[in-house]
């Protein structure tokens, strides 16, 4: 009756199924898409629907400059949580990092191969290079829903050469950011926060980097309640491809995952029609994930 729930429905039919046609295009960037080591960008992947945080806020928003882009779901999330910290008096929050295009990652591992290339040669110099930048389309920064935040305050040395994670502002925001569909995404030994459990072996990441990534809010609630990173959780869905998780022992999520194939340019998926609302996400891995908000 207290707390979160997540039960497994697994063994269950859908209740009140119907069949809708979506188009890959169109649930790409919804939040799920699964992009690390393992696990590239697809080729089809669009730039065309990114903004400039900046304009798409008028500037209400702290960004390190108006080139930071991502795509609005993201944006939309990270302003709610932003202003709902504000009114606790919490501020300063500055976007310095966001999308990175297949050119910009190239770039940057384009220098880390030139760094160690009197050193080491062939595959050792890939391997060698890949522990410092990830190889273009395995980045996080590839997806267009991550994003790294700090704090900068114009004129106070104090507040802009803080430890982020160390801040009231970063505790607060490490603590509520799933509330709005985010998740830290590189957890590691005691970061972000004190007891957090070491993920590097599964995210691949092990620096210390204040990264965000918008997933939704039914995905982050699953994931902050039962201690799940990224990759985790799309494993967890694996082994349970029907969930559903109770707030209070009030219903709030129905969460589906599905096969469509990598290639079909749309595919059908089963929804039920008795939700208030849903959103498909595709994973990198062959599924849809449709979370179903009651």
């Amino acid at each position: 009756a207290e707390g979160w729930d997540v039960v497994d429905l697994t063994t269950y039919p859908l209740e009140s199924p119907a069949v809708v046609t979506m188009e890959r295009a169109d649930v790409m960037n919804n939040g799920m898409l699964l992009v690390n080591e393992w696990h590239s960008r697809p080729e089809d992947f669009s730039e065309a629907a990114l903004v400039s945080i900046g304009n798409y806020t008028d500037g209400k928003l702290q960004v390190d400059n108006y080139n930071l882009r991502l795509f609005p779901v993201a944006i939309d999330a990270y302003r709610a949580a932003v202003e709902d910290a504000a009114a606790q008096g919490l501020s300063n929050y500055m976007v310095d990092g966001a999308y990175r295009s297949m050119d910009d990652q190239n770039a940057l591992f384009q220098k880390a191969l030139d760094r160690y290339k009197d050193r080491y040669k062939g595959d050792e110099l890939i391997a060698k290079a890949k522990k410092s930048v990830n190889y273009p389309g395995t980045s996080e920064f590839n997806s267009g829903l991550s994003f790294t935040v700090r704090l900068y305050k114009s004129g106070d040395a104090a507040v802009t050469g803080s430890n982020y994670v160390e801040t009231a502002e970063g505790k607060w925001m490490n603590e509520n950011c799933w509330r709005y569909g985010l998740i830290f995404r590189f957890p590691k030994a005691d970061y972000p926060l004190p007891g957090t459990l070491d993920k590097s072996y599964k995210t691949g990441v092990s620096v210390s980097l204040d990264a965000y990534r918008y997933v939704g809010k039914g995905h982050a609630a699953v994931m902050h309640h039962l201690n799940l990173c990224m990759e985790e959780y799309v494993e967890f869905l694996q082994e349970h491809p029907y969930i559903a998780v109770y707030e209070d022992g009030v219903l709030r999520y129905e969460i589906v995952r599905q096969y469509v194939g990598d290639d079909a340019a749309s595919f059908n998926v089963t929804v039920t029609r008795n939700c208030k609302d849903y959103v498909t996400s595709m994973d990198n891995m062959g599924h849809v994930i449709t979370v179903f908000e009651y």
